[in-house]
């Protein structure tokens, strides 16, 4: 397994090399389309995706569907990110699963400018696995952008787009609008686009994509979208209004609007999907949405590792992202003390991720993540300075340290039970902290 993986991201990354579904195609035409042999609900977006992608399966596995899965990235294990009925790969069928494909990436890597990157190789693992299964609905999380991105060989049924915002500036475009373009790729003709509230001139944008492709477009704050909510023990208690119904006290597992949204999303796109088929109920039964959503999980998204003191790990990596988990944190937890410990990649906007932090921990511990793209503790310090105060900013040189130092300065004042740890900055952080504390 390891050697498998190892040979996977030896393949680099698409970016590198260019932008441009000519691979993937190519792979796709000898392999027999495999993307074609079942239903796609495709997602895009810039915060939100993962989550949303996680209800939409749980929704319809609730229905007696059987899912196909693909996510990225993973936090411990490749197998991750392709999943059939709720359950990653074994190594033994992820091994199969590459062993299968791995003929048909040598021809195309022999016949093109360039090899098949780590992405669009898992990408192909993926499309064969849930071909071979077979499921009956695949939902596909885009990997980055939406136009040339690997998982758009498919033609998503149902193509749902979350919040953008900027992130990878330096491949998808300098303004929001610009990013927008490249993600409204994926509404195809005929389809039906489910749109999360955007900015005006993001919705502008995707509108535009929308009707020229001709697709159905519904809209959060209009066609759907959250109609109360209100804190509970462990997650939210939401009513939903769909595009076919209203949903009332479904019991949602997860911390934060953010996620009352992206359940909104989640159930009016599996509205979209069965709506339009032959022999399914147009209106998705409230018993199954309350299921479907009760039995969600999204690991490292706000997620509680250990208790005394509690701490939090979340996958937040830019602005947008860590302003919807510090609103979460803020919302959903009664801390006397937190503690923030981060670790951030070099090349995201450090700065934007540190700001929304700055009212919300007493001190903040910084380091390194086990990525080669991690900003250095020193340079990552010295932001942190500029915004927190020197005197409020710790530094460790490990992760495992930091950790350590983090949890002691909670445990300081912690008379009351009532500090805890917020551990974000990227999904590579609350993947190492999950794993230093044993999270499964």
């Amino acid at each position: 397994m390891r050697e498998v993986e190892a040979a996977i991201r030896g393949r680099g990354v698409e970016w590198d090399i260019d932008p441009t579904l000519d691979r993937m195609s190519a792979l796709m035409d000898i392999m027999g389309s495999p993307q074609r042999a079942y239903p796609v609900i495709h997602l895009t977006g810039t915060n939100g995706k993962s989550s949303t992608a996680r209800m939409v399966e749980s929704l319809l596995r609730a229905r007696g569907l059987r899912t196909g899965l693909y996510t990225s990235p993973e936090l411990s294990s490749m197998r991750e990110r392709i999943q059939i009925d709720g359950e990653p790969l074994s190594e033994e069928r992820f091994v199969a699963a590459y062993s299968d494909v791995l003929p048909y990436v040598q021809m195309v890597d022999d016949d093109q400018p360039a090899r098949l990157s780590f992405f669009e190789t898992l990408t192909a693992m993926a499309y064969a696995a849930f071909a071979d299964a077979p499921v009956d609905v695949a939902i596909v999380e885009v990997g980055m952008g939406g136009r040339w991105d690997a998982t758009n060989v498919a033609d998503g049924a149902v193509a749902v787009v979350t919040p953008i915002a900027l992130d990878h500036t330096r491949y998808l475009g300098a303004t929001a609008e610009e990013i927008a373009e490249e993600k409204a790729g994926i509404i195809k003709p005929g389809s039906i686009a489910v749109v999360a509230q955007q900015r005006v001139p993001v919705a502008e944008v995707l509108m535009r994509h929308a009707a020229e492709a001709g697709a159905v477009v519904a809209r959060e704050g209009l066609e759907f979208g959250v109609l109360h909510r209100e804190v509970a023990v462990g997650g939210q208690l939401v009513n939903i209004q769909g595009l076919h119904g209203a949903y009332e006290d479904i019991f949602l597992p997860l911390f934060g609007p953010h996620q009352a949204s992206n359940a909104a999303c989640a159930v009016a796109a599996v509205e979209a999907f069965a709506a339009p088929a032959s022999g399914m109920e147009a209106l998705v039964d409230i018993d199954l949405v309350r299921q479907g959503l009760g039995q969600v999980a999204s690991p490292g998204r706000l997620e509680v590792v250990r208790r005394s003191p509690t701490v939090l790990v979340d996958a937040a990596h830019n602005p947008a992202g860590i302003a919807a988990t510090v609103e979460a944190v803020q919302e959903a937890f009664t801390f006397t003390r937190l503690v923030g410990l981060v670790a951030a990649m070099a090349d995201k906007d450090v700065a934007g991720i540190l700001e929304p932090l700055e009212p919300l921990v007493s001190e903040l511990v910084v380091t390194r993540n086990s990525s080669p793209r991690s900003m250095p503790p020193e340079e990552l310090a010295e932001l942190a300075a500029g915004i927190f105060g020197q005197e409020r900013v710790h530094v460790a040189a490990r992760m495992d340290d930091a950790v350590d130092q983090a949890v002691a300065l909670a445990e300081e004042e912690d008379d009351m039970g009532g500090a805890g740890v917020l551990a974000t900055g990227s999904v590579v952080t609350a993947a190492d902290v999950r794993t230093l504390l044993g999270a499964k």
